[in-house]
């Protein structure tokens, strides 16, 4: 099956379109996509708005993880079920997040196999228009069996 993980997020996560953002690549779960630099998004200190970057970097996690787990969309719902988000510098300008599955796609698929609900992280740098990490977050998913 090929799936186009950028494509599939932004027809099934319209807030996503509504902030524009745009997917660069997704591929083995990892995944990089950007936010531009609007000034309807950004917050009272002239930076993207905080829910703008955590949309973006929990965009970047969903990608990362569908690189991986897509297959398993008959079967498995995705659904982030926590995320610890570390706001570091004053963000500006045009924004990217990159995001990487901390498992092994085998782990997971096996604990599905089993009949479990099996959980894993995902973790995401987003970086200014200069390439300094602005925000770190780590998106914790699970597939949860179909019915």
């Amino acid at each position: 099956m090929s799936l186009d993980v950028g494509d599939l997020l932004l027809q099934t996560v319209p807030f996503a379109r509504t902030l524009g953002i745009t997917f660069d690549s997704a591929a083995d779960g990892r995944a990089v996509c950007r936010l531009p630099d609007r000034s309807d998004l950004h917050n009272h200190v002239g930076g993207p708005h905080a829910g703008a970057l955590f949309t973006l970097a929990e965009s970047a996690s969903g990608a990362a993880m569908l690189t991986a787990f897509g297959d398993q969309l008959d079967r498995a719902v995705p659904l982030a079920t926590a995320s610890t988000v570390r706001y570091l510098k004053l963000a500006k300008g045009e924004i990217v997040a990159s995001a990487r599955l901390l498992v092994a796609r085998e782990e997971v698929v096996g604990r599905l196999d089993a009949g479990e609900r099996p959980e894993f992280d995902v973790e995401v740098e987003v970086r200014n228009e200069e390439g300094t990490v602005v925000a770190t977050l780590t998106v914790s998913w699970t597939l949860r069996p179909s019915r």
